[in-house]
């Protein structure tokens, strides 16, 4: 909807200016400007990842001063994150009221903008956000805040350079490549990992055969097929619901748990002391939290599943540990470790998302040089989890650490602000509750950084800075004229 059509649009994209003049935005930059060895011209900070979280991080950069930055994101606008590609739920799990990446301004809130648009009596009736609008939401506050996101530029390496610096090697060095003093990985749920592919679909062919969650599905190709979904979280629960809804013959549902997950455990201690305090806890207690939510399992929404149940061809079926996947005669069998077949034309992994910096092509040849909490920490009997052990230990302002001190300095100036820093700083940088409070403290250690890096230079400003404050006019020495009466 235009704002021509809709003055009210128009007004809050005035309101959001006013509120961000009145906040002083933007700032003076403030860093030192670098030169290259080779004359190559360089970034303070590139972001690659134009969704929410790059959104937010540019946001939050900007009021901190560091003007000298790039945005990019390899998918053509409107299409950044999931929300419009793999992204099936028909509503967001997070209430409607989460600020999101407001960034403390009540202006930018989701509220402002649909309240806009459709007034306050419809914001009191919605229910949920609309996954589209979530997304819609995004490109006007894209667009607002002007954010030169440079979209179809993909990253495909990051290179050390001799001097200091690094180098974003785009579309395979189909482009110039971009050199820069930092990095901000951006880039959502898969940033540092890949969709999890069990091994007993190995073999078989994908897309003709089956396909993950977070793949792009044709659900029109399932009417009329049999098909069956692995898992019960809420992407394998949105996915069922897609193929019901295109007229699939039956959607059955397999678990290996024995019963429904029901109760979403993180939600029991979520406060902004959780927020604030998570990063700062021990080890011990930050995997044991995590390793606890993690292993008791986040259930689909409510609305989510029975979006599915509502259907009378849909089935849930638990202890349903696969022990074996096969092609047969046209079409699938699938047999579980109890002994129990299916068969079935397709099949669909609601298997989520693992984490593992040596998935990250990006980041060859040195993954193997970055420390993850498997080399800083060891669980408890009872806590062990492998899955876990592979997210990257961090700093607090996101940066990647060695595994051995000295291998590889230039990983400090890669910041993971993705969902690969859950277990080391929190829920901070993915999920949107805490959004916010994540990209504060990623300016702040990135502004942190800069300036101990340059404190020669500011040094050297600071001896050189000669603007008077005062003109002399400004007092009388009371002691002036006695001292030369004196003299005299």
């Amino acid at each position: 909807m235009s704002n021509e059509r809709n003055p009210r649009l128009a007004a809050l994209d005035e309101r959001v200016k006013q509120d961000l003049a009145y906040l002083n935005y933007p700032p003076a930059n403030w860093s030192k400007p670098v030169t290259a060895t080779d004359g190559t011209a360089v970034s303070d900070v590139v972001i690659i990842g134009g969704g929410m979280c790059g959104l937010v991080a540019w946001l939050s950069l900007t009021r901190g001063g560091i003007a000298n930055l790039r945005i990019l994101d390899r998918a053509p606008k409107g299409s950044e994150g999931p929300w419009r590609t793999y992204a099936r739920m028909e509503t967001l799990r997070s209430p409607k009221n989460l600020l999101g990446p407001a960034l403390g301004m009540a202006s930018l809130t989701f509220r402002a903008w649909y309240t806009a648009l459709h007034g306050e009596e419809a914001w009191e009736t919605l229910f949920r956000i609309p996954r589209p609008m979530w997304m819609d939401y995004l490109n006007w506050y894209r667009d607002v805040l002007s954010i030169p996101v440079e979209n179809d530029t993909h990253v495909t390496r990051i290179v050390p350079r001799d001097d200091g610096l690094l180098s974003l090697e785009i579309d395979g060095g189909a482009k110039p490549s971009i050199v820069t003093r930092k990095i901000v990985l951006a880039t959502g749920r898969d940033g540092l990992g890949e969709p999890t592919v069990p091994d007993f679909v190995k073999g078989m062919q994908r897309h003709a055969s089956w396909a993950h969650s977070a793949d792009e599905i044709d659900f029109t190709r399932l009417k009329d097929k049999r098909v069956v979904v692995i898992g019960v979280g809420a992407s394998a629960v949105d996915n069922a619901a897609e193929a019901l809804e295109a007229g699939a013959a039956e959607v059955r549902l397999l678990a290996r748990r024995k019963t429904m997950p029901t109760v979403n455990k993180l939600m029991g201690i979520g406060s902004y002391g959780v927020t604030a305090g998570f990063a700062k806890i021990a080890p011990e207690w930050r995997w044991r939290l995590m390793d606890y939510s993690f292993k008791q399992q986040t259930p689909a929404p409510h609305n989510s599943t029975l979006r599915v149940s509502r259907h009378p061809n849909a089935y849930f079926h638990f202890d349903c540990g696969i022990g074996s996947m096969t092609e047969e005669d046209g079409e699938i069998v699938i047999t579980t470790v109890h002994g129990r077949v299916f068969r079935t034309d397709f099949v669909i992994l609601g298997t989520g998302f693992s984490i593992d910096p040596l998935s990250r092509g990006e980041l060859a040849p040195y993954q193997d040089r970055i420390a993850c909490w498997e080399d800083r920490y060891t669980p408890p009997q009872g806590e062990e989890n492998p899955g876990l052990g592979r997210f990257p230990w961090l700093n607090e302002d996101f940066s990647f650490t060695e595994k051995e001190p000295g291998t590889a300095p230039w990983l400090k100036d890669i910041h993971c602000f993705n969902y690969g820093s859950t277990v080391s700083l929190g829920k901070v940088s993915g999920d949107i509750p805490a959004i916010s409070e994540g990209a504060q403290w990623l300016a702040r250690g990135v502004a942190a950084s800069l300036f101990i890096a340059d404190i020669d230079q500011h040094w050297k400003a600071l001896l050189a800075y000669e603007k008077p404050e005062l003109d002399g006019s400004e007092w009388v020495d009371a002691d002036a004229g006695a001292t030369a009466q004196k003299t005299a």
